[in-house]
């Protein structure tokens, strides 16, 4: 499954949020697919799009990141899969 993870910074922590980034990595755990990111023009929050199979890995990724950083999960799917499963007849 592909999620947007819509990451919420305080803008006082940002520094400390790509310091730790930096020395540690996105630290997400086996299982989770990092795709594609873009931080929005007020570096308040990262857009990214996440794929796995269990919700749990996601969290478990989440509770290393919780002190610095606001987590928003959306599941979604791209344009083109949910067209086909509109359109699909049975």
């Amino acid at each position: 499954m592909l999620f947007m993870v819509i990451e919420h910074f305080d803008q006082a922590r940002v520094k400390d949020v790509y310091a730790r980034f930096q020395h540690s990595g996105r630290m997400a755990p086996a299982g989770v697919r990092y795709v594609e990111s873009w931080v929005s023009a007020d570096l308040g929050r990262c857009f990214q799009i996440m794929e796995c199979d269990d919700v749990a890995l996601l969290q478990e990724w989440v509770l290393q990141w919780n002190d610095l950083v606001r987590f928003e999960i959306v599941p979604v799917s791209t344009s083109k899969a949910a067209a086909a499963a509109i359109t699909r007849t049975d």
